[in-house]
């Protein structure tokens, strides 16, 4: 089981990822999106911000998200480490996206991108 401190570093080790990679930027310097990361199991909550190329991360939840991310620690920390594909999770119901899906597939092409 991921512990909050792990799933954490885990968003910070995928932004930093997203923003040594030049070829991501390009691809998401229009795409200015707040994700709320909701680990269900923890009551733990971080937001992870696009904006103009770049990804940081953000201790807390977000007061307003264009996506939720909801799943347990441990699968959320697998996804941003890469060792996990969110389709597996996301088709068995584990991990849930609320947004439009038009974002909900771009974030699927940006971890693919970044972890493939």
């Amino acid at each position: 089981m991921a512990t909050a401190e792990e799933l954490q570093d885990s968003l910070t080790s995928f932004a930093e990822s997203c923003n040594e990679n030049t070829r991501l930027m390009a691809m998401i310097k229009d795409w200015n999106r707040v994700m709320h990361i909701h680990a269900t199991d923890l009551s733990a909550d971080a937001a992870l911000i696009t904006r103009d190329g770049t990804v940081s991360v953000l201790p807390d939840a977000p007061a307003a998200a264009d996506l939720v991310l909801q799943s347990s620690a441990e699968i959320l920390t697998q996804i941003f480490y890469g060792e996990l594909s969110p389709n597996d999770p996301y088709n068995d119901g584990t991990l849930r996206i609320q947004g439009p899906e038009d974002d909900i597939v771009r974030l699927d092409f940006v971890i693919a991108m970044l972890w493939e």
